[in-house]
């Protein structure tokens, strides 16, 4: 689809797909990309069709993280790195009504891991490389990186990749928990596809809320939590014309089924 600079998207029935098109800088995110990330994920959350939504790299790399020639580069570093929140790209990621994969290849650094993490989903191929590098370059992430890792796998291994900054691959990062699944280089983009085809199968009124309940519900207590699950429980089956009310505010059965 024409009209952006740095990315390619294509859109197949119910699949919406984001490709990071700079290849020849291994798809660094530069200010360009922030402003085409941010329209086509407005074009997806807005499009009703859409059911799934796979964000994926063309040539070497995933996202090889921040174009330091525009976010990293003195004296204008802290003004150039403001500049990345000024359209919420993270944000509308992690607000997506529809589940989204990431289909990780090559390099996957700084801000390609943290827009993998904002994702639902991440499967990546055996030859992926990942590192949070920006303590080694006097920084630290300004994506969200300090915050989504330890949220997905434990606080001990987010201080050992955000402060050493070493890079590891496709199997340690499943063994973190940072990836779905591992597949072989030249099985990545159909497997991305056959989960989007999966998605496109089961009812919105279900996905949504369960997205829902997981991110927001990282962040409450149990009991706000639970009640946060209850309430969006009943508008899904709603949704089906189905009162369940009485059934979710009754206590769990002590009897004893044999």
């Amino acid at each position: 689809m024409s009209g952006y600079q740095t990315l390619i998207f294509e859109k197949h029935g119910e699949v919406a797909r984001i490709s990071l098109n700079r290849p020849g800088a291994l798809n660094s995110y530069n200010i360009q990309m922030r402003d085409d990330f941010s329209e086509a994920l407005t074009a997806v959350q807005y499009d009703d069709e859409v059911k799934a939504l796979i964000i994926s790299g063309q040539g070497r790399a995933f996202c090889a993280g921040a174009d330091l020639t525009e976010f990293g580069t003195a004296p204008s570093q802290v003004e150039a790195r403001q500049v990345r929140w000024q359209r919420d790209v993270w944000g509308q990621l992690n607000k997506l009504r529809i589940p989204s994969i990431a289909a990780i290849h090559g390099y996957c650094i700084g801000s390609g891991i943290e827009i993998a993490l904002f994702c639902d989903l991440r499967i990546v191929s055996d030859d992926a490389v990942f590192a949070m590098p920006e303590v080694r370059l006097g920084m630290i992430p300004a994506a969200g990186g300090s915050q989504t890792l330890p949220r997905n796998f434990g606080t001990s291994a987010a201080m050992d990749l955000l402060l050493t900054g070493r890079r590891f691959g496709a199997n340690e990062a499943q063994a973190l928990g940072l990836v779905t699944r591992v597949v072989a280089t030249d099985e990545l983009q159909s497997a991305a596809w056959d989960l989007a085809e999966v998605f496109c199968r089961l009812p919105g009124e279900a996905t949504g809320p369960i997205k829902k309940c997981i991110r927001e519900g990282m962040d409450l207590s149990l009991a706000d939590g639970l009640a946060l699950e209850n309430r969006l429980a009943q508008i899904a089956y709603r949704a089906h014309g189905t009162d369940i009310s009485n059934i979710l505010s009754q206590p769990a059965s002590r009897e004893r089924v044999d």
